[in-house]
């Protein structure tokens, strides 16, 4: 059985003679029939050959959609909100990096990664955001404007008595929750603002930045 290219051309040939025997009564056109004969088939078994080798040289380039393409980039996905991008608002931005040293040791006198006292953590992530506050926290006690218990913000202050502790300091998170660096041996986590252990200890709140 003949390769299809060599099939194609044999048959191109083919139709090409017959002209060549109907002129064959005139010796002007059986010359250049004859001409024709010698010269069209292997032009058109070139131009097939080429056309074939295109074909095979094309690469399939279907996917499913959001799959990496070979050679080009990776499929675009949607905006995520994601707590490592900064934002314009101060409080805001105050309470994002607070987030970030979640797992930072508590340490005393301490206001730089690596280690954080209650006050320290509070000065780290308020100085940040571009927000003045004192460094000890009965400093920071007395910053800013009081706000109520119910009527808590991300980014206020929030100042506690606790059984270990005189006066404790943390970032409220929202009416919720608030992250802080506890105590000797602890880390800067988030709580429960009603947590009973907090919730008792509840001495003041004060806002330190106006904000939506």
């Amino acid at each position: 059985m003949k390769p299809p290219a060599l099939a194609a051309c044999t048959t191109a040939g083919a139709r090409v003679a017959a002209p060549a025997r109907a002129a064959s009564a005139c010796p002007a056109s059986a010359a250049l029939a004859g001409i024709l004969a010698l010269v069209r088939p292997p032009i058109l078994c070139l131009a097939l050959a080429i056309a074939l080798a295109a074909c095979a040289g094309t690469p399939t380039t279907q996917g499913t959609p959001g799959q990496r393409q070979t050679g080009g980039a990776p499929a675009a996905s949607g905006p995520v909100n994601s707590p490592g991008i900064a934002s314009n608002n101060p409080r805001t931005e105050m309470v994002r990096l607070a987030l970030s040293m979640r797992g930072q040791p508590y340490r005393y006198g301490g206001a730089a990664p690596g280690g954080f006292d209650c006050s320290g953590l509070v000065h780290y992530a308020a100085s940040g955001a571009g927000i003045h506050v004192p460094r000890t926290a009965r400093q920071q006690m007395r910053a800013g404007l009081a706000v109520s218990r119910d009527d808590l913000g991300a980014g206020d202050l929030v100042f506690m008595h606790l059984a270990h502790k005189e006066l404790h300091v943390g970032i409220v998170i929202d009416d919720q929750d608030f992250v802080h660096a506890p105590s000797a041996g602890g880390y800067v986590r988030v709580d429960r603002l009603s947590a009973p252990l907090y919730e008792k200890g509840f001495l003041r709140a004060r806002r330190i930045v106006a904000g939506p």
